[in-house]
Parts: structure tokens; sequence; C-alpha cells
């Protein structure tokens, strides 16, 4: 190959990866980021996981790590306990 056209496509090359990194660098200039959300009401894990207190707590078990963060305001707001309570409110209506 002559010298000319190999500094040719050597040129072209480097004007190509110049290219390449300018729009990468704008892209990421450009890119909107958003933290992770870490609230546990909107973690699907944390309600299917059963409570750590539902060993030595008879009143948590069955309840998910997510419904035994809510139960003193369940309590609080004389929400009710099981599926059976909640009938049984159902059926006094």
């Amino acid at each position: 190959m002559k010298r000319s056209t190999m500094n040719t496509v050597v040129g072209s090359a480097l004007a190509a990866a110049a290219g390449v990194f300018v729009y990468k660098a704008y892209q990421e200039k450009n890119t909107v980021r958003v933290e992770e959300d870490h609230d546990m009401r909107n973690s699907r894990a944390i309600d299917e996981r059963e409570s750590v207190y539902a060993i030595e707590d008879s009143s948590e078990q069955g309840l998910s790590q997510l419904d035994s963060a809510y139960r003193e305001e369940w309590q609080a707001n004389a929400f009710p306990q099981t599926q059976k309570e909640l009938r049984e409110l159902e059926e006094d209506k």
C-alpha cells in the first residue's frame, strides 16, 4: 500500500473513533440519572418475605415484613388483622 493511502486510512479511522467518542460523551451528558427506589412499600421482596418476628410472636405469623411494619398502624386504626375479622366486619354491614 502506498504511504499516502495508508495515511488516509489511519486518519479516517482516527476521525471515526473521535466521532464515536464525542457521540458517547454527548449521550452520557444528556442521560437523566434516577436513583434506585429503596422505599419498602415498592419492594415486592419485602412483601413476600415472612416477618422476622413470626418465630417469637404468634400474632406475627402469616404476616410479611411489609405487613409487620404496618401492623402498629393497623392496630391503632382498628383495621382487621385476619381474613376472619375482615369477613365478620363485612357481614355486620
